[in-house]
């Protein structure tokens, strides 16, 4: 039990650094005090830190996908995307927008795409800080970055993915939305701002206000960790206004789990039966929307 409440206090103290401005020198103090030692605070941050490899479920040069980067075109500039489809499917399929968290396209949201793709999808995971840049490999630096960019206009551009997708020609028109964290309120907020979606998915991220729960005509799907009081909070208040506006939605709580807990690059934060759990019930509902 020792042990399960450090961990679950240094994934709190992560979520607070990564979400946050806390200082690395900062961050890694408080670790350390949560550990009980300098030592033991840096045999926990690997477990805590996104380790790219652990979360490739799908390998990138998997023979059964079609992958590659295109641009499209955002609020003021081309916006950078990753693609995967099925390699084998002439047909036009429906398409999946897989929108990042707060750190822009990485390695990990690449692999969510292609996770999509072989459940027969088009998908597309643009990244929001192309404007900015592009976003910068070092998780922190993706962070900062993020933190100081336009945030109204990587929502924007993020969201431009949604038109772009549904007229490709490899797209039947209909498109699904999921986003985790930053990427799950932007999921929501493509359900009422593009008539072309049919779903959309959000894992732990912001809710709508009311101005944009009254746009929203198709099913939403939301899963929240059990112990994620920052985002939790808000519910009771979104799910009111979701049932006064006649919403059609599926919301999802997942005891035990903390914020990222889809996210398996970070040994510490993941849940596999819950990250499976969460993703084959977003699959099942873009095979009923879509």
């Amino acid at each position: 039990m020792k042990n399960q409440r450090i961990n679950h206090d240094a994934v709190e103290l992560y979520n607070e650094y990564i979400h946050g401005d806390l200082p690395r020198r900062t961050f890694l103090k408080k670790l350390a005090g949560i550990a009980g030692s300098a030592a033991a605070a840096g045999a926990l941050l690997p477990l805590l830190e996104p380790n790219y490899a652990w979360g490739q479920q799908v390998d990138e040069q998997d023979q059964r996908l079609a992958t590659g980067y295109v641009e499209y075109a955002g609020t003021g500039g081309p916006v950078r995307a990753y693609y995967a489809k099925p390699a084998d499917r002439s047909e036009p399929l429906p398409g999946i927008l897989v929108i990042h968290e707060n750190r822009g396209l990485n390695a990990h949201i690449e692999d969510v795409a292609r996770r999509a793709a072989l459940e027969g999808y088009v998908a597309l995971a643009p990244d929001g800080l192309t404007y900015a840049g592009g976003a910068p490999e070092d998780q922190e630096a993706a962070r900062d970055l993020f933190g100081k960019s336009d945030r109204e206009r990587i929502t924007d551009d993020v969201i431009a993915g949604v038109p772009y997708l549904a007229v490709r020609k490899d797209c039947n028109g209909r498109v699904g939305t999921v986003g985790f964290c930053y990427g799950g309120g932007v999921s929501l907020l493509c359900a009422a701002r593009e008539t072309a979606v049919a779903a959309s998915v959000c894992f732990y991220g912001r809710p709508l206000g009311e101005e944009d729960v009254a746009r929203v005509t198709v099913p939403l799907m939301m899963h929240y960790a059990g112990e994620d009081k920052r985002i939790n909070e808000s519910i009771p208040a979104f799910r009111a206004l979701l049932d006064e506006y006649r919403v059609s939605y599926s919301l999802n709580m997942y005891p035990g789990t903390g914020h990222g807990f889809h996210n398996d690059t970070s040994a510490a934060r993941y849940n596999e039966d819950a990250a499976r759990l969460a993703w084959s019930r977003t699959i099942d509902l873009f095979k009923y929307a879509l």
